[in-house]
């Protein structure tokens, strides 16, 4: 198998802390190389992502990287968070600008997540192995294709070790991405983000929320199965493993699985790839 890595989201309820207990527990027996934890803007999870971070850690036995966001994060902030995930002997950070929350008017110290990588080399040095974020089929946010590109080189520039990407259903994209920033000298590895199909809707709402786009063939077919949860997931898992198959023959570097918090889906691609 290829190297592989897992992101999960911070419970907030006793349930849903059972429920990523129940996750990791499955996905781990696929020896990731590591998960990530995303972060939670405006304070308001802001601990959460610590805790999750250190009960995959220690209670699961993984390697994890914490995201870390512009939004909602002073230097001074962000500064205890690199010190405490150093002290805890973590290696791995995901940067990211983030989104801004509803109602919040300012967006911390950082703008970009260029800026953000530079602080954390700045205060950390080489401690921590940097992550950024990627996209595809282009930031929805993004003036043009070749600013984004040129957004996404500035981040490599000031210290990113390698990428994530966006979630996508179209292969090409991905290359076509690859070799753009190969030519603007962008070698760090690029690993592409897969999103499971379990849930038509929901992947739906995701996807017009970032901007991902879902190729008419995919929806066509989804929805030809209606609400029978278990057709669907068959016909996802197979289309995304399919996907995951022609990208790593492609040359991808390994797959990064956004897994909900949920192990079925996740588990359904990794078993038609092995």
């Amino acid at each position: 198998m290829p190297a592989i890595s897992f992101e999960f989201f911070p419970p907030k309820t006793d349930e849903q802390r059972t429920q990523l207990d129940r996750a990791a527990q499955v996905l781990k027996a696929h020896q990731p190389d590591y998960a990530s934890v995303t972060f939670g803007a405006g304070g308001s999870t802001l601990s959460y992502t610590g805790d999750t971070v250190a009960r995959l850690h220690t209670h699961h036995g993984l390697h994890v990287a914490p995201h870390l966001s512009c939004v909602g994060g002073t230097r001074a902030e962000l500064a205890d968070l690199l010190d405490g995930y150093r002290a805890a002997g973590y290696r791995r950070i995901v940067a990211l600008r983030g989104d801004m929350p509803s109602g919040m008017a300012t967006a911390g110290d950082f703008r970009y997540a260029a800026e953000l990588v530079q602080f954390i080399r700045e205060h950390s040095g080489d401690h921590f192995h940097i992550e950024v974020a990627a996209y595809p089929e282009t930031h929805p946010q993004a003036d043009d294709a070749l600013r984004d590109l040129q957004h996404f080189k500035a981040k490599v520039d000031a210290g990113a070790n390698g990428a994530i990407t966006q979630y996508f259903f179209n292969p090409d994209a991905y290359f076509r991405f690859v070799d753009d920033v190969r030519k603007l000298g962008v070698n760090v590895p690029i690993v592409p983000g897969i999103m499971p199909i379990s849930n038509y809707s929901q992947l739906k709402r995701f996807s017009d929320m970032c901007g991902a786009e879902i190729p008419r063939w995919i929806a066509k077919r989804m929805q030809a199965h209606g609400d029978d949860a278990e057709s669907v997931r068959a016909l996802g898992a197979e289309v995304v493993a399919q996907m995951c198959r022609r990208l790593l023959d492609g040359g991808a570097p390994g797959l990064h699985f956004y897994t909900l918090n949920r192990a079925r889906a996740t588990q359904l691609v990794l078993q038609q790839l092995s």
